[in-house]
This record gives structure tokens, sequence and C-alpha cells, in this order.
């Protein structure tokens, strides 16, 4: 009964996998005039999240919060590295992708810090108020 049920499922997946191959990007050639375009935005969206980050005012309220607040800044700087996939005649599900996969990882990477810079103020307000 376990061996039917398992080759049920592998099936149900391989069909469902197959349906989605419009989605697929077979071609792997992209210029490199495309490539430095994107490694460019790329380079434009961590400099904007890391100037807005510099801001004083995002160390006066609770860290997940700011966080939410300098990604929302920066989103249009990422539309525009959205727009060179577009470009490239990228499909825009692989677009997004990538550029989900970005904006989470650059997320946790400010909200760490964020934290991180929460937690010494913190700490430091404990020190002053022992003395």
């Amino acid at each position: 009964m376990k061996h039917v049920l398992l080759l049920a499922l592998l099936l149900g997946f391989n069909f469902a996998y197959a349906k989605d191959a419009k989605n697929e990007w077979h071609t792997t050639t992209l210029s490199d005039v495309t490539i430095k375009k994107i490694q460019q935005a790329q380079y434009d969206y961590k400099k904007c999240v890391m100037t807005e980050m510099q801001k004083t005012g995002y160390l006066k309220i609770e860290s997940r919060s700011a966080t939410d607040a300098i990604i929302k800044q920066c989103e249009g700087v990422l539309s525009n590295m959205r727009q060179v996939y577009l470009d490239a005649k990228v499909p825009a599900i692989i677009a997004d992708r990538h550029l989900k996969k970005m904006r989470i990882t650059i997320t946790r990477r400010v909200l760490k810090q964020l934290m991180f810079a929460e937690a010494a103020n913190r700490t430091r307000v404990k020190a002053k108020g022992n003395k």
C-alpha cells in the first residue's frame, strides 16, 4: 500500500512540474552588458539600503519596524533590476524569484544589524544607569 501511495505521489509531482514549462528559462546566455547592468543594479540596491541604515532616525524605533521602513524606501531601486531582467527577456517569474531571494537576504542582514545596534544601545544605557 505504501509503495502505491509513493508511486502516485511521484507521478503527481512529475505532472505538476511538467505543466509549468512555459515559465522555465532554458537559454543561459546573458550578454556581458546585461550581466554588468544586473550587477550595477544589485550594487545600487545594496547602496540604497546601507545609506538608509545610516540615518539615525531608525535607531529610535523598534528594529523590525525600522527594517520594514528601510526596505520599503529602496523598493524603487529594486524595481530597476527587475526591468533589466525583463529587457533581457528573462521570464518574469524567474526575475521575481531572484529579486525575492535578494530582498529576503538583505532584509535579514538589515534586521540583524539593527538588532545588534538596539542591544548595544540598551547595554550602554544600563551601563550609564549603574554609574
